[in-house]
Formats: structure tokens, C-alpha cells, sequence
């Protein structure tokens, strides 16, 4: 008899209990960003804030397909990202909120999440402009012999600048292990997609420089994490790099600014009904994988982390304004001497 697992669609030989984990961080990613989203209207929360819900198969299948010493970097949508990466929570509330406890003490926000001990290099606000650092990280490992492999997310928008052409360019020249994964949700800004790239499938420009590209379906988690399994594999065992495209969805505007009101109403229900976690349930579900009970213990162990996170960003103290300068330089006599 086959067992339950296997009965999944796109399952890779995953167990029962890794399956469930899925499901808890795709839930525990839209309920920290939904209740983000209620801290910012309360003004707890400052400065530009963009959000991952709609997007949590696509961050929940990426991640569970690296190590945990490989490299990240990302752009400004990436609250999920730092969870996925498996950062405390209650440390990223408490960056959101500009608190000294916070992920990057406070001085980064939003936009600018870091975490060294878990190699999450970054969070950056300018599009595009973390791809060629992305690509000084593969030299290096390149250059000292490691195995690990880097992981550079960014949206579609940013595939129609010079610096993802020049980045995409090395990586190839250099067969560095990179995994460049864009996650197209198809606006930039209020922009849509076609309006901004003369490519129809944003893949096919991987094709420019001769490397593997692939589109997935980004509502499914199991789907990204096979396809992200193998581009992988690639990056590491073959120092092969691999662009994947993830077509996905935004439920929320931009940023919490942003209403969101150059899409249509139809769009955005069409989506919805492809809604990712409760799709993800009924998948768990119809395999004899999940129970009722077992679903409605995850959602009170989500809402218990991210309720304990508003509570230690809360808690926490802001920057005393004496370390105003510190961490500016990583030399401590630089630091003096300025």
C-alpha cells in the first residue's frame, strides 16, 4: 500500500511532520505580515513596509530547499524571507519597530533585515542592487573552495535593469553557485509586467547567457521546492547557475502606501481563489495527512509566536542615541577616527 505521502502531488519525499511544517511557516508568514500591516497602521511601525502575503509558497518552498550555511540575499520584501530563514520573530518585530533588540539593532527597518548567524546577508531598498553582491558572495566561495551556494531573490521588475544583465553575465562567466529566484508577482510598483519587460516569460532571458531558467508555479509550495531542489543541485554539485522564475501574486498593494487600486477587482479574486495555505490544507488534508485538530493547533501556535513578538517588540528599548555612530565602519579605529 502506498503510504499518504506519496499520494501528494509534486511530493519529493518529504515526511508527515516535515509536510506540517510547511503548512505552520506559510501560516506563520501571513499572520506576522497581517498583524505587521495592523502595528503600521497603528503607527508602532515606520518608514516604507512591504509585505509577503500571497507569496508564502513560493519563500516556504525556496527555503526548505537550502542549507543552513548557504548565503541569502534579498530584496525589501523579505519579512518572510527572515522567517523562513528561521530568525526570531520577536527580533524581527522589534527591528520593525526601530528597537534596539531588533535583527539589525534597530538602525536597518523594514527594508534592511540582517542576520549574520544565519547568513541572511540582506534585505536592500534599491531594486536590483543587491544582485552583483550576490555575485561577489559566489566569487568568494568560488575562490576558497566551499560548497555552499547563494540564494538572490528579487522581483520581476528588477530583471529590466543593467545590473541583473551584468550579474546573470559573471555568474555564468565565472560558473559561480548561484540560485537567482524571481519572484514575479507582476506589478513593479503599480506597474505591470508587460508594460515594463519585452520578454512575455521572464525565464527566457536566462537564455541571453547560455544558463538554465525555469518557471514554477509559485502558489505551490511543493512545486518550488522541487524545482528549487534541483536548481540547486545544479548551482552546488555542478557550479552551474540557475535562474527560476516563481509566478506569484501580491495580495496587498506595493507597500502599506500603496492601495493597490491599478488592479481589478476580478484580478485580485481570481488569485485568492488560488490562495496558497488554504490550498496547501486541502492538499494535507485530502491525503490523510492532516487533521482538523492538527490544522487548528498550528494557527494557535502561529498566533501565540506572533502575538509574543508584538509583546518583546513592545517591551524592547530603543538605540541609546550614544551608539548614534556605532556600527558605521567595520574597523573599530576607523569608527574612532571618524
Amino acid at each position: 500500500m502506498r503510504a499518504a505521502e506519496e499520494t501528494l502531488v509534486g511530493w519529493s519525499g518529504e515526511s508527515r511532520e516535515q509536510l506540517q511544517q510547511f503548512l505552520f511557516q506559510m501560516i506563520l508568514i501571513r499572520e506576522f505580515e497581517e498583524k505587521v500591516g495592523e502595528q503600521y497602521t497603528r503607527a508602532k511601525i515606520g518608514g516604507y513596509c512591504h509585505l509577503n502575503i500571497g507569496e508564502e509558497a513560493t519563500i516556504v518552498g525556496a527555503f526548505s530547499a537550502i542549507r543552513p550555511d548557504d548565503y541569502i540575499f534579498t530584496s525589501y520584501r523579505e519579512h518572510g524571507h527572515a522567517l523562513a530563514r528561521g530568525i526570531d520573530p520577536g527580533a524581527i518585530m522589534a527591528e520593525l519597530y526601530g528597537k534596539a533588540t531588533g535583527v539589525s539593532k534597530g538602525r536597518g527597518g523594514s527594508m534592511h533585515l540582517f542576520d549574520r548567524e544565519t547568513r541572511f546577508m540582506g534585505g536592500y531598498g534599491i531594486v536590483g542592487g543587491h544582485l552583483p553582491l550576490a555575485v561577489g558572495a559566489g566569487l568568494a566561495i568560488d575562490y576558497r573552495g566551499g560548497d555552499e551556494i547563494v540564494l538572490c531573490i528579487f522581483g520581476e521588475g528588477a530583471t529590466n535593469i543593467g545590473a541583473f544583465h551584468e550579474s546573470l553575465n559573471l555568474a555564468k562567466i565565472w560558473r559561480l553557485p548561484i540560485v537567482w529566484l524571481c519572484v514575479n508577482n507582476h506589478y513593479a510598483m503599480g506597474s505591470p509586467e508587460h508594460k515594463d519587460s519585452a520578454a512575455e516569460f521572464l525565464y527566457r532571458k536566462a537564455l541571453a547567457y547560455d544558463m538554465v531558467g525555469e518557471r514554477v508555479n509559485g502558489m505551490d509550495v511543493l512545486a518550488v521546492r522541487r524545482a528549487m531542489l534541483e536548481a540547486v543541485r545544479r548551482a552546488r554539485e555542478e557550479r552551474e547557475p540557475v535562474l527560476l522564475e516563481a509566478d506569484t501574486y501580491r495580495y496587498k498593494g506595493h507597500s502599506m502606501a500603496d492601495p493597490g487600486r491599478y488592479r481589478s477587482e476580478e484580478e485580485v479574486r481570481a488569485w485568492l481563489a488560488r490562495d496558497p495555505i488554504p490550498a496547501f490544507r486541502s492538499q494535507l488534508t485530502n491525503a490523510g495527512l492532516l487533521t482538523d485538530q492538527e490544522y487548528e493547533a498550528i494557527v494557535q501556535r502561529v498566533r501565540t509566536i506572533v502575538e509574543e513578538a508584538v509583546e518583546f517588540a513592545e517591551n524592547s528599548p530603543f538605540p541609546d542615541p550614544s551608539t548614534l555612530y556605532d556600527y558605521l565602519y567595520a574597523s573599530p579605529e576607523r569608527q574612532w577616527q571618524s
